[in-house]
């Protein structure tokens, strides 16, 4: 089976993607949830991150305070890798254990797939592509964010050139999911 990973930028509608080529049988294995747990409290990850930014990014629970460090890191590109560099490698390492204990079609949900240089470890690469007007609009209803936090996170990524360079497949998800599933579909079979 050919190594898929399937990115997009921030608020490019990746997760309605994933959520469809689950409901079709694909296995998913999502970086963005990987990311969420290897910082779990009580991990070397979590740890390693209040080392880095000190315990201001803690909730007063002792879990990570996403939107505390968000402010940190990306208004800081050096602070951004900073974190990366602690839980890139702790996500890749989950994701690589899950993908060889699963079976049939899986597929790795990456959206910094570019930013970490990561392209070259994948056979095939799926784009989820929206204009960034839309994108921006879709992350400001989504997030609460000003125009200028939007712009920020958008900024903070690839651009939406460099991600269409490294494509095999583009779905367009700038329509409706009604459109958006008709490609899904149209794709799967070239994915088996």
């Amino acid at each position: 089976m050919v190594r898929t990973a399937l990115t997009g930028g921030i608020a490019s509608g990746k997760s309605a993607v994933a959520d469809m080529l689950r409901e079709r049988g694909a296995t998913i294995i999502d970086s963005d949830v990987l990311a969420r747990e290897v910082v779990e409290p009580g991990t070397e990850g979590l740890r390693r991150v209040v080392e880095r930014f000190g315990e201001s990014i803690l909730t007063p629970d002792g879990a990570l305070d996403r939107a505390a460090l968000g402010r940190v890191v990306f208004n800081d590109a050096a602070a951004r890798a900073d974190l990366n560099a602690i839980t890139h490698p702790l996500v890749r390492e989950r994701a690589v254990a899950l993908e060889e204990a699963a079976e049939g079609l899986v597929i790795q949900v990456i959206p910094l797939l570019v930013e970490a240089d990561l392209v070259d470890g994948f056979g095939r690469v799926i784009v989820v592509d929206v204009p960034e007007d839309v994108q921006l609009g879709r992350l400001m209803a989504r997030d609460g964010s000003s125009r200028q936090e939007a712009r920020s996170r958008i900024d903070a990524q690839a651009g939406r050139e460099e991600r269409l360079a490294v494509a095999d497949h583009v779905l367009d998800n700038s329509g409706g999911p009604d459109e958006t599933l008709r490609q899904v579909e149209a794709l799967l079979p070239k994915l088996y």
